[in-house]
C-alpha cells in the first residue's frame, strides 16, 4: 500500500532524528507501553519504549543471544520475554552488536505495574543507569465490564471508578512535575486539551476503517501492512503528520474496496491473529493464502485504536487520558476485558480460525488469553494455540508452526 511505505518511510526519518538527538546527549525517558506516553508527547520529552526497543532487537535477529546471555547471568528462565529483552541488553553493555550503537542512560524511567516484574525489571534500569524510576499503579477494578467498550468512550468515571482514576492523576501529576523540572518548561493545560482533542479525531478516523475492513466483501490489506499504518500513526498520535496519515489511510482502504483489489483472489478462509506482532518473522502471515485461500484480516491494532483510546475529556483532559491507560493492558490481554472484545471482533470481521499466540514466560499477556479462547471457541471460532513468543526466535519452528496451522486449516 502507499500509505504503508509512506508511514515507513515517515518512522525511518524519525528515528533517525531521535536517534541523533538521544546519542547527541539531549535527555529522554525509557517507558513501557502502557504509560501515559502523551504526557512526555506535549512536553517534547524524547521517549524510548520498553517494547518497541525489544521488537527492534528482535528485528535485528539479536534476542537469541541476549536471552542466553540473561540465562548466563542467573536471571531465572520464566522472565517475560518481550519487557526484559532491552535490560539484558543494557545490562550487556555491548554497544557495537546494539542498534544504534546502544542506547546511553536515559534521564528518567517510567513503568506501570501493570505485571509482577515490571517494577524489579525499571528497578534493575534504574539501579544500572542512575535515572529516576516513575512507577505507575494498575489497580484492579473490583467489578470489570466484559462490553467495556461501549461504556470506555463516555462513561469512563462509572466503569473505572472514582477512586482509581484518582490515583492515576495523582501519580500522572507527579510525572508532569517531574518532566517540568527535567525540563524547565511549564506544562501548558490548554494546549494540551487541544492536542488530546486531535488524538480522538485520529483515533474516530482509525474507527471508520476498522468498520470499513469488517465490512469488506474481502479482505483488501493483510495485517503486515495494517500495522505500519496504525501502530506509526499512533505514535506521533494528535500530530498534524498523524492526523493527515490517518486520512489518506482512510481513502486508500476506501478506494481499495471500491476497485474490489482483494490481496487474495480465492479467499475461503478468514484468520485473526491474537498477541503482540510476530516481529522476526511477519513473512508468517501470509504463509497460507496460496495454499488455502486464507488470510490474516484482523489483529488487534487497528480495532483497539478506536476502542481503547478514544475517551471525551468531560472538561478534564488529564482525567480522560488517566481513563485511556488505567486498564489498557488489561483489556487487551486479561479475562474478562478481553473474552467479549475478541468475540464482538471476530464476529464483525466474519472470522473462522484464530491464530492465538501465548508467550509461555509472560503470564500476563499469555495464560489469561486461555479464557479468551473459550469463549471464541463457543462462539463457533477454531482456535490455533501458538506457544511462542513475539520477541524470542529461540521458540521458534517455522515449519512446525505452519504444519500445525494447515492441519486444521485442510478441515474447513
Amino acid at each position: 500500500m502507499t500509505c504503508a511505505r509512506a508511514a515507513g518511510a515517515y518512522q525511518k526519518d524519525w528515528v533517525r532524528g531521535l536517534r541523533d538527538t538521544i546519542k547527541g546527549g539531549a535527555p529522554y525517558a525509557f517507558v513501557n507501553a502502557d504509560t501515559p506516553h502523551e504526557i512526555f508527547h506535549h512536553m517534547d520529552v524524547p521517549i524510548v519504549t520498553n517494547q518497541w526497543w525489544s521488537a527492534l532487537l528482535a528485528a535485528k535477529q539479536l534476542s537469541a543471544h541476549y536471552f542466553d546471555r540473561m540465562e548466563a547471568r542467573g536471571f531465572h528462565a520464566h522472565l517475560p520475554r518481550y519487557s526484559s529483552l532491552p535490560l539484558i541488553a543494557a545490562l550487556e553493555n555491548d554497544p557495537e552488536r546494539q542498534p544504534w550503537g546502544g542506547l546511553p542512560a536515559p534521564s528518567l524511567l517510567c513503568a506501570r505495574q501493570s505485571s509482577d516484574e515490571h517494577q524489579k525489571i525499571f528497578q534493575l534500569w534504574s539501579e544500572a543507569t542512575g535515572a529516576p524510576l516513575h512507577l505507575m499503579s494498575a489497580p484492579a477494578v473490583p467489578d470489570p465490564a466484559p462490553d467495556w467498550w461501549d461504556k470506555a468512550r463516555e462513561e469512563w468515571e462509572d466503569l473505572y471508578g472514582t477512586d482509581r482514576l484518582d490515583l492515576a492523576v495523582a501519580e500522572i501529576e507527579a510525572l508532569i512535575d517531574a518532566l517540568q523540572s527535567l525540563t524547565g518548561r511549564s506544562f501548558d493545560r490548554d494546549g494540551f486539551a487541544t492536542y488530546m482533542d486531535a488524538i480522538d479525531r485520529q483515533e474516530r478516523i482509525m474507527g471508520e476503517v476498522s468498520e470499513m475492513l469488517a465490512a469488506a466483501p474481502a479482505c483488501v490489506m493483510g495485517i503486515a501492512e495494517q500495522m505500519p499504518n496504525v501502530m506509526i500513526p499512533q505514535w506521533h498520535r494528535g500530530s498534524d503528520w498523524a492526523l493527515a496519515h490517518a486520512e489518506a489511510f482512510r481513502a486508500e482502504v476506501a478506494g481499495r474496496i471500491a476497485r474490489q483489489e482483494w490481496i487474495c483472489d480465492n479467499e475461503r478462509i478468514r484468520m485473526m491473529w491474537i498477541g503482540a506482532g510476530l516481529w522476526f518473522d511477519t513473512g508468517f502471515y501470509s504463509a497460507f493464502e496460496a495454499s488455502h485461500g486464507a488470510v490474516f484480516c484482523w489483529s488487534m491494532y487497528l480495532p483497539f485504536a478506536a476502542d481503547g483510546y478514544i475517551r471525551a475529556d468531560h472538561g478534564d483532559p488529564i482525567r480522560a487520558l488517566a481513563a485511556r491507560v488505567t486498564a489498557m493492558n488489561e483489556q487487551l490481554h486479561q479475562p474478562p476485558w478481553v473474552n467479549e472484545w475478541m468475540v464482538r471482533e471476530a464476529r464483525r470481521n466474519r472470522i473462522d480460525v484464530a491464530l492465538m499466540l501465548i508467550p509461555r514466560h509472560d503470564r500476563f499477556s499469555g495464560h489469561g488469553s486461555l479464557f479468551a479462547k473459550r469463549a471464541l471457541e463457543e462462539a463457533g471460532v477454531k482456535v490455533i494455540e501458538i506457544w511462542s513468543d513475539m520477541v524470542d526466535a529461540r521458540d521458534w519452528d517455522r515449519a512446525a508452526r505452519e504444519a500445525q496451522v494447515r492441519e486444521v486449516l485442510d478441515t474447513l
